[in-house]
């Protein structure tokens, strides 16, 4: 009886019968029609070749600057040979200390102009093509590409993608924060102070201490570039990503660069292949721009992209905010553009400082003679010393 009560009370609160309708899967997303790409991609030519060729000028600037040196020591024997200033570029501390100077006095400094012009011409690849430096002409940045590969043949995978988020994000921070203290180092010496270290023995062979590292390096320093090297076997590019304070600042000069890494969602067809080329682990095929100061304008996912028009180094249309219909894409720069641009700016800036006379440090031969023979015991001027 309660249950034929009950029964006729629910019927009535129901004015019409339900319609419960089956389960069902969301539609699965329409596959793209590939439109495959024409051109042939000679980026990765191109940039190989650009790091081969930098690479063989640091050794060669590398080897004339040893025999240069040993020419001063005990048992050398005196050669014609010029110091070749192109060896600041391994000194880039003394080069952001001398950008400071010149911003300060408007005066090129006389010791270690070189690195300050090579420091310039990086700043400027950096702003106008991304962290270029780092992909296409750094010797390290070379040598850590060549390290990755090798070790993904040999495991046949890399395990940057193992590598936990916030684990990775940790020591992405690295970098920045070595960056953040010697940028608070030098932003915090007047020109006066500027010069007295520069002037110093220690920063007179600033260069000469730095080949010795090498030469003499002791149990501590052969370790550590072990562990460096064996990481970069796992880990793609270990000490550019998590480590290099000279391309975090390149990273944060690229975020102002008008050039991105641009996608087309309308004809990608979701691969995901440049992804998984991106030796920065980045999303690209999520995204639309790439922003990130992590993208060091290698152009690897662009090589690997099968789908036309979709993936392009580019800068924004000016004219597509005002007249849509006029400029629906942006303006594309081709790699062979990026690489003129590249070795412009670096031959121009180079080639201005040697025309100039800014090239090479005004140091008579005699102070080499006295410092070069004693360059081991030349200590770190501390703050306050004269």
């Amino acid at each position: 009886m309660a249950t034929q009560v009950h029964s006729e009370i629910h019927s009535e609160s129901i004015p019409f019968p339900v319609t419960v309708e089956p389960h069902t899967r969301p539609a699965a997303k329409a596959k793209k029609k590939l439109v495959r790409r024409t051109d042939r991609d000679y980026s990765q030519i191109m940039r190989r070749s650009f790091q081969v060729a930098f690479l063989l000028l640091n050794i060669w600037i590398g080897s004339i600057f040893y025999f240069w040196v040993r020419q001063f020591e005990p048992g050398g024997t005196a050669t014609s040979l010029q110091r070749p200033a192109g060896v600041e570029g391994w000194l880039p501390i003394a080069g952001l200390m001398n950008l400071r100077y010149l911003v300060l006095t408007h005066h090129v400094p006389a010791l270690h102009p070189a690195g300050m012009f090579l420091l310039i011409s990086f700043l400027a690849m950096s702003f106008l093509f991304r962290k270029a430096f780092c992909s296409w002409l750094c010797p390290v940045g070379t040598i850590s590409e060549y390290l990755w590969r090798a070790g993904q043949k040999i495991f046949r995978r890399n395990f940057l993608q193992n590598v936990p988020r916030w684990l990775d994000l940790g020591l992405r921070g690295l970098k920045y924060l070595l960056l953040g203290f010697f940028v608070w180092a030098v932003t915090s010496m007047a020109a006066d102070e500027l010069a007295a270290f520069m002037n110093s023995p220690y920063g007179v062979i600033a260069d000469v201490k730095m080949l010795n590292f090498f030469r003499h390096i002791g149990e501590a320093g052969a370790i550590t570039l072990g562990v460096l090297a064996v990481a970069s076997l796992f880990i793609q590019n270990f000490w550019c990503r998590y480590l290099c304070p000279y391309g975090a600042l390149l990273g944060i000069t690229s975020l102002f660069s008008p050039a991105r890494i641009r996608r087309n969602p309308e004809t990608c067809i979701d691969c995901a292949k440049c992804a998984k080329a991106c030796p920065s682990a980045l999303p690209v095929d999520k995204l639309v721009t790439i922003q990130s100061a992590e993208c060091t304008g290698c152009l690897k996912c662009v090589a690997v992209c099968p789908a036309k028009d979709t993936l392009s180094l580019s800068l924004p249309s000016l004219s597509r905010q005002r007249i849509p219909a006029l400029a629906p894409q942006p303006t594309k720069l081709p790699a062979w553009a990026m690489a003129a641009g590249i070795a412009a700016l670096f031959f121009g800036i180079v080639g201005f400082a040697k025309t100039a006379g800014y090239w090479d440090s005004q140091v008579p031969r005699a102070t080499y003679q006295q410092l070069v023979p004693n360059a081991d015991q030349a200590a770190h001027p501390m703050p306050g010393e004269n």
